[in-house]
C-alpha cells in the first residue's frame, strides 16, 4: 500500500472518533438528553418536596379542617392547571392564526374555550368552596380557648368551670373534640396557622377572631405567626398538643393548680427570681409573682420548648436565654441577666426547673 502524504508541517490528520451512543456527532443521544432532563427536574423539584411533610405540613391532615382544606385544595389545583393551559392554548391559535378564512373559527373558539369552558370551571369551584365553608361552620365545639398575640409570644387562656387556666406557647387540645380559638391581638396584627390541624386566621387589636379545630392524630403539631409582625417574626412558634381526653384533663386539672411544692421549696431560686425582678413580669401563682407583662411560669418546665418555640426547653439553654436573651431572639423585651453569679444563676434555673 502507497504510503499516505502527511499534511504540510509534519501534523498528523485529524483521527475521527466514533460518538459514545453510535448517534451522529451532531446530536446529543437521546437516552442521555432524557437522564440530564430528569436530573434537573429533581434536583429543583427536591427544594418544593421537603415541604410536603413533617409537623408543619398541611398534608399531615391532622386535624378534620385540614382534611377538609385539603379536599378542596385539589380540585382548585386542578381547574386552574386546566384554565391555565386552556387559555395558553387559545393565546397560540390566535397569535399562530394569520388567514382570513380562519379567523372566524378561531374567533368562536376563543369565546367558546375562553369564555363558556372558564366561567363553568369557575362555577364548579364556586359551588365546591361553599360547600366546604358550609362544613367548616358546622363544626361544634365544646371547649373554649383564648389566644392572644404578643410580641413575640403567644398567651394562652383556657375558660373552664373553676375559672381561666394561664399557660403560653403551647396548647393542648383532646383528640376527637372540637375546640373554638378566641384569637385576638395586644399590639400589631398577627396570624395564628397550625398548619397540619387547620386554616390561618388574622388576629387582630381589638377584634376577635373565631377558628375551630378538630385534632384527630395525637402528637405534637408545629404553629406559627404567619404575618409580619416585626424583628423576630419568624421566631414567633408554638407547638399544639394532642393528647386523649382523659389525658388532656387530667392535665387541664393540674394546669389550674399552682406552682409545685417540690419549686416552692426552692427558696434560694425564688429568692433570685424574686429579687432579680421577674416577678414584675411574670406571674408565678402561689408566690409574690404576679406579673402579666409576660408568660405565666407557674407550670413553665412542663412545656416543650423555650422562647415561643426557638429551642428546646433544657438547663443549657435556659441559662444562656437568661444570660443572653437577645443573641437567642433579637428585639425581645425581656432583659438580659448576664452579671448574675454562677451560684445564683443555678439556683434561678433550679428553681424554673422545677415549675412543672
Amino acid at each position: 500500500m502507497p504510503p499516505q502524504p502527511r499534511p504540510l508541517g509534519g501534523q498528523s490528520p485529524p483521527v475521527e472518533q466514533a460518538p459514545a451512543c453510535g448517534v451522529d456527532p451532531a446530536k446529543l443521544c437521546q437516552g442521555e438528553y432524557a437522564i440530564r432532563v430528569k436530573s434537573h427536574i429533581a434536583v429543583l423539584a427536591a427544594p418544593l418536596l421537603t415541604g410536603c411533610g413533617g409537623r408543619h405540613s398541611w398534608l399531615a391532615g391532622a386535624g378534620a379542617e385540614a382534611r377538609i382544606i385539603e379536599t378542596l385544595f385539589w380540585p382548585f389545583l386542578f381547574g386552574a392547571a386546566v384554565l391555565w393551559l386552556a387559555v395558553m392554548a387559545l393565546a397560540i391559535a390566535a397569535f399562530r392564526s394569520r388567514r382570513e378564512e380562519t379567523r372566524g373559527l378561531v374567533r368562536a373558539i376563543i369565546i367558546g374555550g375562553g369564555a363558556i369552558v372558564p366561567g363553568i370551571i369557575v362555577a364548579a369551584l364556586l359551588v365546591i368552596g361553599l360547600v366546604t365553608l358550609r362544613a367548616l361552620a358546622a363544626m361544634q365545639p365544646g371547649l373554649s380557648v383564648q389566644v392572644d398575640g404578643e410580641q413575640w409570644w403567644w398567651r394562652v387562656v383556657y375558660d373552664t368551670p373553676a375559672g381561666a387556666v394561664v399557660t403560653a406557647n403551647e396548647i393542648r387540645l383532646p383528640r376527637g373534640e372540637t375546640a373554638e380559638l378566641l384569637l385576638s391581638s395586644d399590639d400589631v396584627i398577627h396570624a395564628f396557622w397550625a398548619p397540619a390541624l387547620g386554616g390561618k386566621m388574622d388576629m387582630i387589636p381589638g377584634r376577635t377572631n373565631r377558628l375551630t379545630l378538630t385534632p384527630l392524630t395525637p402528637g405534637s403539631w408545629g404553629g406559627l405567626c404567619a404575618e409580619y409582625c416585626g424583628g423576630a417574626h419568624a421566631q414567633m412558634r408554638f407547638d399544639v398538643t394532642v393528647m386523649e381526653p382523659a389525658a388532656f384533663g387530667d392535665w387541664l386539672a393540674a394546669e389550674a393548680e399552682p406552682a409545685s411544692a417540690q419549686a416552692l421549696a426552692r427558696q434560694d431560686g425564688l429568692s433570685v427570681f424574686l429579687d432579680s425582678g421577674c416577678g414584675a413580669c411574670h406571674s408565678v401563682r402561689g408566690t409574690e409573682a404576679a406579673g402579666q407583662v409576660g408568660p405565666d411560669l407557674t407550670h413553665f418546665a412542663a412545656r416543650q420548648r423555650l422562647g415561643a418555640g426557638i429551642a428546646p426547653l433544657t438547663d443549657a439553654a435556659l441559662r444562656r436565654w437568661i444570660t443572653r436573651t437577645q443573641d437567642m431572639k433579637p428585639g425581645v423585651e425581656m432583659p438580659a441577666y448576664p452579671d448574675l453569679s454562677p451560684e445564683a444563676l443555678d439556683a434561678l434555673v433550679g428553681f424554673l426547673m422545677a415549675l412543672k
